[in-house]
């Protein structure tokens, strides 16, 4: 029996022990006499419009009061931007937390998600928390979602199926085909995520847009975010796309009040005709400083896999943490997956420059 003095200690799940802790870019520290690049976080390099900017400062104005509950007119504005209903769309703060909710819809303790690795490293954590069983199926040698060996992966037990496309940290999107056949062969009762938070940058035209698999395949939730190619990653606005039991059953598990007025302002900005053509615009422009880098890269003797989002993944293995230090040493910020590799995202064209410049030399210095 405890007393008074006696310390106690909270009880917490037991699982919440294999949780693994998030890693964000490192940022980039200022230093004299050199000019230093974030290339570590996935960010968008461009500063908000200035259209964006004023809305977001009207709505600042009204922070006393809590926000629509249910978006109202940013997901009507959504909605008719991407060619869906109302009610097929959930938002909240940002896709990863979308991602937790459908875990927690669909998941009792013991059942199992099913996704790539490596990909994005919150997965893990999503399917840790709520006390699901993470089944992790490896990428191909060319850094590509394995889809036979996920569908040989999906038992009596699978509840979900994780698609990241592109697939981040690698930069390989699935094509149309390889998805047709794999969602043929999904049982029905197994909901499917697409994640698409760099679809965006996505070039390639074998590459399906998400909202059309959505269309066609009623078990299927497709996972969008505003913070990559409308450069709103400080406002947390994640948007997922699916059939009306799907999406209202998210809508019950979202935190009230959970996407901001300031942020719910900002995509009504963003989605206007003016300010999404411009900033289609810096998403081209961004995509053709991948090709650049890549094919500088490549053409230096790195190995690169294809890259649709809007960074690049050099599969470096055990070398990962040394390369990333390298990098650092000469003002360019990278991220370092320790044991896999290091990806390093596309951002200002002097940040590019001096990028190949570096690789150069370091590769030189590799065997």
């Amino acid at each position: 029996m405890t007393t008074p003095s006696t310390p106690l200690a909270p009880r917490l799940r037991a699982n919440m022990a294999k949780v693994p802790a998030y890693v964000a870019g490192k940022p980039a520290v200022a230093r004299e006499g050199l000019e230093v690049f974030k290339l570590s976080s996935n960010e968008n390099p461009y500063p908000p419009l200035p259209s964006v900017l004023t809305a977001i400062t009207r709505a600042a104005a009204t922070v006393n009061r809590y926000p629509d509950p249910m978006a109202t007119q940013m997901v009507a504005t959504i909605a008719q931007a991407w060619g869906v209903e109302p009610e097929n769309l959930a938002a909240a703060t940002g896709s990863v937390r979308l991602l937790a909710q459908l875990a927690e819809i669909t998941c009792a303790p013991g059942d199992e998600v099913v996704y790539a690795w490596r990909s994005f490293e919150a997965y893990p954590i999503t399917v840790a928390i709520s006390d699901a069983v993470p089944v992790e199926v490896p990428l191909t040698a060319d850094a590509r979602h394995d889809l036979p060996a996920m569908l040989a992966a999906i038992t009596e037990r699978t509840r979900l199926v994780v698609l990241c496309s592109p697939n981040n940290p690698t930069g390989p999107a699935l094509r149309r085909g390889e998805v047709e056949d794999f969602l043929a062969q999904v049982p029905g009762d197994v909901l499917v995520v697409l994640d698409e938070a760099y679809r965006e940058f996505v070039d390639d035209p074998e590459v399906p847009d998400g909202v059309d698999v959505f269309r066609a395949h009623p078990n299927v939730v497709v996972l969008r975010t505003f913070s990559k190619a409308y450069g709103l990653a400080g406002l947390r606005i994640g948007v997922a796309v699916a059939h009306p039991e799907v999406a209202g059953t998210l809508r019950k598990a979202a935190t009230p009040f959970g996407v901001s007025a300031i942020a719910q302002a900002a995509v009504v900005a963003s989605l206007q005709t003016a300010a999404e053509a411009e900033l289609m615009e810096r998403v081209r422009a961004l995509v053709a400083q991948r090709r650049v880098l890549l094919d500088g890269l490549r053409a230096q003797g790195w190995d690169v896999p294809d890259a649709q989002g809007n960074f690049l993944w050099l599969p470096v293995g055990d070398d990962a943490v040394p390369l990333a230090e390298s990098f650092a040493a000469e003002g360019l910020v990278v991220r370092a997956f320790a044991g896999a590799g290091v990806r390093i995202t596309v951002a200002e064209e002097a940040g590019g420059e001096r990028l190949l410049e570096v690789a150069a030399r370091l590769r030189a210095g590799r065997p």
